[in-house]
């Protein structure tokens, strides 16, 4: 039997390669669908999207013209020097991240389709435990 940290890298690996299918299907990255929530959430800048997502502005200048690009989201430049630009999600990326969304969550169901509510909620309990004792390990 593996370890419980081998099987949790398995299973992150498995849970990451799904997840690609999905964005992919909709024709986005998996950091792009972040990205498109992020934005769904209110953040319509770069700054704020910068600040949440803890990203450096090259990555995220990136990612957001290839979203713009892809026409997932518009733009607008704001502000006396017109420098500033407000990000908006377009229709069409509303609907890829819907889409996304939703497939993800039947992925889920799927998942734990036979587990028993009260064994999904111990899993949630540990894993949660756990990533507190791994902070823990980590703050050292």
């Amino acid at each position: 039997m593996k370890s419980s940290l081998a099987a949790l890298a398995d299973t992150a690996k498995q849970q990451t390669a799904m997840l690609k299918k999905i964005a992919k299907s909709q024709g986005v990255t998996v950091a792009e669908w972040q990205l498109l929530l992020k934005l769904l959430a209110g953040f319509d800048t770069q700054e704020k999207l910068a600040a949440e997502m803890q990203l450096d502005t090259s990555t995220l200048s990136r990612q957001l013209a290839s979203l713009v690009k892809k026409e997932k989201l518009s733009k607008e430049a704001v502000g006396r020097d017109r420098r500033q630009l407000i990000y908006t999600v377009t229709p069409l990326g509303e609907n890829a991240a819907a889409v996304i969304n939703a497939d993800y969550a039947k992925y889920e169901a799927t998942i734990f389709d036979k587990w028993p509510q009260d064994e999904q909620n111990l899993l949630r309990i540990l894993l949660n435990r756990l990533n507190k004792s791994v902070d823990r390990t980590l703050g050292d």
